[in-house]
């Protein structure tokens, strides 16, 4: 007869924190948010570590590069999804690594021979008023100069004219070379009274522009996850059938970790691919998942995972668990999988971190799943909501909404990820839908980041290991849970000070 596990399967509604002690030196803004994301020898320290513990899914509806770029530049990582050609899934990694922080690749450029009336357009397609004149109008094409919107007036200068006419020609132009860093280039900036400095190559193709107005935005991001270049980091999934042909690609265009994507991780065949990749590739970490147990982890683990990813049918758009009766409550299997972590450990010497993925519907949730013992977090609805993210903005009567699927869907139709047999989506496990707009990443996020905060503070806890190791959890009843929420009539308005 079929094993039963005696324990319910808990989420982490079912769950709140119990303060610990204070003490004087524990504040918001002593909390340190570094957690690692690979393997390590326990007690040293790892080869990569976030610097805050937030990874976005492996999604079409969620990890673009714009999304990457935006939350490396605040301390976590993006997995770029592998439902796409080859090609595709590289180019975008090559986006994100030659990201450079104030270093802008130009959008808004024009021939010297094009019309100052084209000029306007341009400008006020891109909302920029600062053009380069390149010889073929490209942004990597051979500057001849720039124009602003200083160097002109639409009512008083012929619009007919070119554009020739009223830039600053190169000659005239102060500009530096390629291997300049940013500080050197902001300290010209201001030395030389500068708006803006070009960056060329050594055949005098633009590269990038520097602008003064950027050095107050770099200043944002103290916490920034780069490698030892300087370049910001980022991830990719692979799956199970074609990764003999995309890790060579994606590692040849600079990937920092790669992870396995796959709704059932336990199985032969993500096993398999773990050791060729460690076999032929062993400078790249390489994650593995998804799985609800130890036994799973441990599998993984000793295959060569370099961390294990812990979801299955939790996440906000998935219906494996309605298709397929598949799955576990994601507060039980975090802590199930960090008991098989921490004997693994003990085992062996080596730390293995997991993530939680799926399962966090508020931000108290991302608190619960790192005192459970989650080294990080996975999301995808979360990240979904943002600018950054792939999804259009829709307007509806109660606001705007961002569209959002799953990978399971017939959108996305990613048939590796659901061993369902055969090269195609017999039947989905993900839905096609909306979650609320919610902005710009940095400003959401920060929001997060800054509850987490203030959650470990309570906790008496300033590190992400120290949380783990000393916070206490409660069981929830129904009436406690009804009791969390707010139950008085809500303004529709603000209250004015009296």
């Amino acid at each position: 007869m079929a094993q039963i596990i005696a324990e319910v399967s808990r989420t982490f509604n079912e769950f709140l924190l119990l303060p610990n002690r204070t003490r004087t030196d524990c504040s918001a803004a002593a909390v340190d948010l570094r957690t690692p994301l690979v393997r390590h020898v326990a007690g040293e320290a790892p080869a990569i570590e976030l610097q805050s513990p937030f990874t976005s899914a492996i999604m079409q509806a969620v990890s673009t590069p714009e999304l990457a770029i935006a939350l490396a530049r605040n301390g976590g990582l993006s997995f770029l999804h592998h439902n796409q050609p080859i090609q595709d899934q590289a180019a975008a990694v090559r986006q994100v690594k030659n990201f450079k922080a104030g270093f802008v690749t130009s959008d808004t450029n024009v021939r010297p021979d094009d019309s100052l009336g084209l000029l306007v357009d341009v400008m006020r397609r891109t909302g920029h008023s600062t053009a380069a004149v390149t010889h073929d109008g490209t942004a990597t094409g051979r500057l001849l100069g720039l124009v602003t919107s200083r160097d002109f007036h639409p009512q008083r200068h012929d619009l007919d004219g070119p554009v020739s006419g009223r830039m600053t020609a190169i000659a005239d132009l102060a500009h530096a070379g390629p291997d300049t860093t940013l500080s050197e280039a902001n300290a010209r900036l201001w030395d030389e009274r500068l708006d803006c400095l070009p960056v060329l190559n050594a055949e005098g193709h633009l590269q990038h522009l520097v602008f003064r107005s950027d050095y107050a935005d770099n200043k944002r991001y103290p916490n920034q996850l780069v490698d030892a270049a300087k370049r910001l980091r980022v991830g990719a999934g692979i799956n199970t059938h074609d990764y003999r042909e995309r890790v060579p690609a994606l590692l040849e265009a600079g990937v920092d970790v790669l992870c396995f994507d796959s709704s059932d991780g336990y199985s032969d065949w993500q096993a398999q691919a773990l050791t060729w990749v460690k076999k032929h590739h062993p400078e790249i970490p390489v994650g593995g998942g998804n799985v609800v147990d130890g036994e799973a982890f441990t599998f993984l683990a000793e295959a060569g995972a370099d961390f294990v990813k812990v979801g299955v049918g939790g996440g906000s758009i998935c219906i494996t668990r309605d298709q397929k009766g598949i799955g576990r409550g994601q507060a039980s299997a975090v802590l199930d999988v960090a008991a098989a972590r921490d004997a693994f450990r003990e085992r062996t010497g080596e730390y293995v971190p997991i993530c939680s993925d799926g399962g966090l519907v508020h931000d108290y949730h991302v608190a619960l799943a790192l005192a459970m013992g989650a080294d990080f977090v996975m999301m995808g609805r979360y990240f979904a909501r943002f600018d950054q993210a792939a999804g259009a903005k829709l307007p509806t009567r109660d606001g705007f909404v961002k569209e959002y699927w799953g990978e399971g869907s017939n959108r996305a139709r990613n048939w590796q990820r659901y061993g369902q047999g055969g090269q195609g989506l017999v039947f989905e496990e993900g839905v096609d839908g909306y979650v609320p707009y919610a902005g710009d990443l940095n400003e959401g996020l920060a929001l997060t980041v800054a509850k987490l905060r203030t959650t470990m503070v309570s906790c008496g806890s300033t590190t992400v290991p120290e949380f783990q190791s000393t916070a206490r959890l409660t069981l929830v009843s129904e009436q406690s849970f009804q009791e969390s929420h707010a139950n008085v009539a809500l303004r529709d308005t603000p209250a004015t000070a009296s």
